[in-house]
């Protein structure tokens, strides 16, 4: 199984993500962090299967959230950033759209 390695940059993007659904409803933020820990986690398994983004970046979209997990192969290890791929960027946070999730 591939090292999976998270750049610092990737805490701290998921670290705001959760921050911000949490923000939105109690208990979403925490169901956030749990799928894209399983879609990174999963990288152990299905790196190098994901569109190539942008050179040597691969690209991981998270089927819950508008994220998208970048990350880099090499040999035994992979690096991992996320970023929030909303539609619209420029809208205030108060009017992004919220992932609806039937449980979490």
């Amino acid at each position: 199984m591939t090292q999976i390695l998270l750049a610092a940059e990737a805490v701290q993007d998921l670290a705001d993500g959760m921050a911000f659904y949490e923000s939105r409803q109690e208990g979403l933020g925490n169901y956030f962090l749990k799928c894209l820990a399983a879609d990174i986690e999963g990288l152990g398994v299905t790196a190098g299967i994901h569109r190539k983004a942008y050179r040597d970046y691969f690209r991981l979209l998270s089927r819950v959230f508008p994220y998208a997990v970048y990350y880099t192969r090499e040999k035994e290890a992979v690096t991992v950033r996320a970023f929030d791929v909303d539609m619209d960027p420029g809208l205030p946070s108060t009017d992004r759209p919220v992932a609806r999730a039937s449980r979490f």
